[in-house]
């Protein structure tokens, strides 16, 4: 009879799981590929990943940090592979405060300066700055999270910021 609820029991929690860091994950994603459809995809294909290594994690604690691996890795190869990364806007929530169209085209005017200076990023470089700068976790936890060295996060958000402030100069002349 055991073996009958089990399986149930199992789904529940796989739902639990995914339901619980569904919005992180995308957020992460999309942070990194820059587009709204290939972080969905990508986002369903690591939590896939995530269900058929699930007896690969021991500690339930650790999850988070495991999941946001296997996303960041998941997004960072999609890059290699797709050789490049493309950007739309996400339809953003409704303001309590009215903008007026001045302030809305600089807004969009900025967005897509930002958007044009992380298209000159390597994907690892765009990865680490993101979590570092954008998600403000220590260089620690983006080391972890990207599988490397804390020195090798130090050299890709060097590398991203000069590329960056290369780009801001070029952009004031």
């Amino acid at each position: 009879m055991s073996e009958i609820t089990e399986p149930g029991l199992d789904l529940e929690r796989q739902n639990r799981f995914v339901s619980e860091h569904l919005r992180r994950i995308f957020v992460q994603i999309y942070r990194i590929v820059g587009n709204v459809a290939d972080a969905q995809d990508l986002t369903q294909e690591t939590f896939i990943k995530a269900l058929q290594r699930q007896d690969q994690l021991k500690d339930e604690q650790k999850a988070a940090h495991w999941l946001s691996r296997i996303a960041t890795n998941t997004a960072i190869d999609f890059l290699r592979r797709s050789g490049r990364a493309t950007f739309c806007e996400i339809e953003e929530a409704p303001e309590g405060h009215s903008e007026s169209p001045e302030q809305a085209l600089l807004r969009s005017e900025q967005r897509n300066y930002l958007e044009d200076g992380l298209r000159l990023l390597s994907p690892r470089e765009r990865a680490a700055l993101l979590l570092r700068d954008v998600e403000g976790l220590p260089a620690e936890e983006v080391a972890r999270r990207m599988d490397c060295s804390k020195a090798t996060v130090r050299s890709h958000i060097a590398n991203a910021r000069t590329k960056f402030r290369g780009y801001i100069e070029r952009r004031k002349r």
